[in-house]
């Protein structure tokens, strides 16, 4: 006969102390790195057309618009130069390589406890974009983004525990000069936190400077290329199936400077890309199959991230539609294609078309979010705070991002079949002689806080609590978090020594 279970008398108090201690970073509900691809929209053999899709593609048209430098690079790797300017690449030579490409990477940040495990099908969301706006909730308008609001971006991420890397979100439209503005996002970024960040450069001849920073930054040449805490996202090509010249040359410098590149082709299906999933994913594959041989012809092994984002376009306006079922199938199916190659992988996910943080951005933002991890993408960009088709960030939204990712992590990690959870004995004991129910039962306490995500600002209450709290706003107690958080001094602030060289050598515009 089972012993019925204990009452919640006797060790109550010891449980409630522990529920109170943070848990380990292993018995966390939601973390960084969680595996997903349980999710698989494409078939084995749908995933293979895919691929032998794009080597056709790129044997058969192949790219236009590579830098003269490029045409040496990759002509001299097996690529053909056609009369007709566009170089085409034999499968021989893609098969090659890819198998020299780089896999099981980590991409490194400034603290370690940050460091992306991109192995597998592990699971990171950060942010991403280039918005021009900043979406003010007071008066629900949208202003110009300064170099001020990307810092506080950056600041608000570094605080945020499903916020895994910060991608530069908004360009700082208050710097005209554009070595000034890349030099300036990188310290903006960097101040804010000391996770992983990803940024852009204007131009090709901004990137020495920009790697003195980082040496700066980092202390030294040396430990900046043992642990380059920076990426360059690399709109290398401009699709249809065309370099990118001017991208191109950033990204051989960023290369020789030890920086990791996210190959980054963003068709828009039915204007620069087929409108059809299945072709759009083709093509951007293809593109960003040519990048990677482009990136191993340089240097092989490069650390490099498979960015194929392909966008959803409303047929009927010409609008982006970032917020359909049809982005998050595309995100989706890219994921699928990055593991059947085995790369390091990123996709776009939980940008919103909805202008404010309202109930159409929720249902945008969680659909790509959800469906993009739980098909095993490395690295969800775009996953928090982008509104307006890309047009617009929030810092609001980024923070409500927050918990609206720990949810679809949640949906990541899936559902865990053994012994225990599978809670025979559990039945027994509540069942035959027990309680009758589950609540207070050791095993429901023990697991509390490890099996379920609690929102930190979602509201739960039932409509009488709500009420005699005074109705509490969601998008109001974002903004209540924000200023929490921006009211603290930066943890990712370089220390004086170092912030006083970096202000000698470069004009920083954010104030000391």
């Amino acid at each position: 006969m089972t012993a019925p279970l204990s009452r919640r008398g006797g060790g109550r108090a010891a449980r409630v102390a522990a529920r109170a201690t943070a848990l380990s970073e292993d018995q966390r509900p939601v973390r960084p790195g969680l595996i997903g691809g349980r999710y698989r929209p494409l078939t084995e053999a749908e995933v293979t057309r895919i691929h032998a899709s794009a080597l056709v593609a790129l044997d058969e048209i192949g790219l236009s618009g590579a830098p003269a430098s490029g045409v040496e690079i990759l002509t001299g790797a097996g690529a053909r130069l056609g009369e007709d300017g566009r170089l085409r690449f034999p499968p021989a030579l893609v098969e090659d390589m890819l198998a020299k490409a780089a896999r099981d990477i980590t991409l490194p940040a400034r603290d370690p406890r940050f460091d992306l495990d991109l192995s597998g099908q592990r699971v990171h969301y950060g942010t991403a974009g280039a918005a021009v706006h900043l979406v003010e909730i007071d008066g629900q308008t949208y202003r110009e983004s300064t170099l001020q609001d990307l810092h506080d971006a950056a600041r608000i991420a570094h605080q945020l525990d499903n916020i895994h890397f910060l991608q530069r979100p908004m360009v700082a439209r208050d710097l005209t000069d554009n070595l000034e503005l890349d030099l300036n996002t990188l310290y903006a970024c960097c101040s804010g936190t000391t996770k992983q960040v990803g940024t852009s450069f204007s131009d090709p001849a901004n990137v020495p400077d920009a790697l003195d920073l980082l040496h700066m930054i980092a202390g030294g040449e040396a430990a900046w290329r043992a642990r380059p805490f920076v990426s360059n996202s690399n709109c290398f090509v401009v699709p249809p199936m065309k370099f990118a010249s001017e991208s191109c040359e950033t990204m051989e410098a960023c290369i020789r400077g030890g920086m990791p590149v996210l190959l980054l082709s963003a068709g828009m299906s039915g204007a620069t890309a087929p409108s059809t999933i299945a072709g759009a994913i083709v093509q951007s594959v293809a593109e960003c199959l040519a990048g990677l041989v482009y990136v191993n012809a340089i240097a092989p092994g490069h650390p490099a991230i498979f960015g194929t984002w392909p966008f959803g376009l409303d047929l009927r306006t010409g609008a982006m539609c970032l917020g359909s079922g049809e982005q998050a199938l595309l995100s989706a199916g890219c994921a699928q294609m990055h593991a059947h190659y085995g790369l390091p992988g990123g996709t776009a996910g939980g940008a919103a078309d909805s202008k404010l943080p309202d109930m159409q951005a929720g249902w945008e933002q969680m659909c790509s979010n959800v469906l993009a991890g739980v098909a095993g993408a490395n690295m969800v960009y775009e996953a928090a705070g982008m509104h307006a088709s890309l047009l617009g960030f929030c810092h609001e939204s980024l923070i409500l991002g927050d918990d609206l990712i720990g949810q679809a992590l949640r949906c990541v990690r899936g559902i865990e079949v053994d012994d225990m959870t599978l809670a025979l004995d559990q039945m027994r004991a509540v069942c035959m002689g027990g309680p009758g129910h589950y609540l207070g039962t050791p095993e429901t306490l023990d697991r509390m806080h490890r099996d379920h995500l609690y929102p930190r600002l979602g509201d739960r209450t039932s409509p009488r609590q709500w009420e005699e709290m005074d109705k509490p706003d969601l998008v109001a107690k974002a903004t209540a978090r924000k200023q929490e958080i921006l009211a603290t001094r930066s943890p990712a602030r370089f220390d004086a020594a170092t912030d006083k060289a970096i202000r000698a050598r470069f004009p920083i515009h954010l104030p000391a």
